[in-house]
């Protein structure tokens, strides 16, 4: 590569990380003004704009310049070169953010991907600069970078795009309530006076929806079980969508006292795929399930939606015995994409 780039951020470049936090942070929770934006449900991805071309970079350090051909145009077109941005690729269906159409440019053959890129375009939100002018700025405090990169945003055009940012918890706060709507999995929080750094020192809060979901199985013994396995009525059947998070001791065995041996007719294995519960899991071995009568819990989910199965663990909320499992229905965030 050119000397256009520090040598310090030739690819892979380490990124900076997000604590997840679990309330609204306080005013001195980081260092400086704290500044809110949007968390978005894309790939985070690290462009190098450089004489010779455009490379991008996700953060676990693959390239992904090849199936984002559009946004690597983009950026040649509208960024000077020795520009280091952090932003995340996204893709917009009906004024919401969709992670399963941006998945499918990752498993689509090049000789199809062209086609692809123009039914489904993507766009880049930029949310920080690393380097402009060949120099590196990962040292310089967050109010400044932020300067720097809406100088640079002055005059871009779709498909790029500056995150929005704001140092009015007020305001930040009616983007957590009103944003998932569009897919905004959360607010990401960062202090002013905060440099560039590769460890979590930025905060991350994500907004949960709290719906009804049916447990026909679960991880662990009938009385104590570990987790449950959620499902929902998709194409008229009931179907895995998920897993909760690890229950605690007390949890499990309330829960328990609640569960009933699966009579004849389960629509579920005993026996299934962790890809099935995660599809982005990187273990591929079984996973025993133990199958219990349809029973409706309540849990709280990120917005965050694969297809037909939920991308992250839910948190159970409580078991709710009086409901029909058969009258639970699809979330309408879920229903409408």
């Amino acid at each position: 590569m050119s000397e256009s780039i520090p040598p310090a951020l030739q690819p892979p470049v380490a990124v900076a990380l997000a604590k997840l936090v679990k309330t609204f942070p306080g005013p001195d929770a980081l260092p400086g003004v704290m500044y809110s934006e949007p968390k978005w449900d894309g790939y985070r991805t690290i462009a190098l704009i450089n004489f010779d071309g455009v490379t991008l970079w996700s953060r676990q350090g693959k390239e992904l310049t090849r199936v984002l051909p559009d946004l690597a145009a983009a950026l040649g077109a509208q960024v000077p070169p020795g520009v280091v941005l952090d932003g995340e690729a996204v893709i917009w269906i009906r004024d919401r953010l969709d992670f399963e159409a941006l998945q499918r440019r990752m498993v689509t053959s090049r000789a199809a991907l062209p086609a692809l890129v123009k039914e489904l375009p993507a766009a880049f939100a930029a949310f920080d600069v690393l380097a402009v002018a060949g120099q590196d700025v990962r040292g310089v405090p967050f109010a400044g970078r932020r300067q720097l990169l809406e100088e640079l945003a002055r005059e871009w055009a779709a498909p790029l795009a500056l995150s929005p940012t704001t140092t009015d918890p007020e305001l930040a706060k009616t983007w957590l309530r009103d944003l998932p709507a569009t897919g905004i999995e959360g607010l990401v929080f960062k202090g002013g006076s905060q440099p560039y750094d590769a460890s979590r020192s930025w905060l991350k809060l994500k907004h949960k929806n709290v719906l009804d979901v049916v447990c026909a199985g679960v991880i662990g013994p009938l009385t104590q079980p570990r987790a449950i396995i959620a499902g929902l009525p998709i194409d008229g059947q009931l179907r895995i969508v998920g897993r909760s998070t690890v229950l605690s001791t007390r949890a499990g065995r309330e829960l328990g006292r609640q569960l009933r041996p699966a009579q004849p007719g389960h629509p579920w294995p005993e026996e299934i795929s962790e890809t099935s519960l995660n599809r982005f899991s990187k273990d591929k071995g079984p996973v025993h399930l133990t199958l219990v009568e349809p029973l409706v819990v309540e849990v709280a989910a990120d917005v965050a939606w694969s297809g037909k199965s939920f991308r992250h663990p839910l948190s159970m909320v409580r078991a709710r015995p009086e409901l029909d499992p058969a009258a639970v229905e699809l979330p309408p965030h879920i229903k409408d994409r």
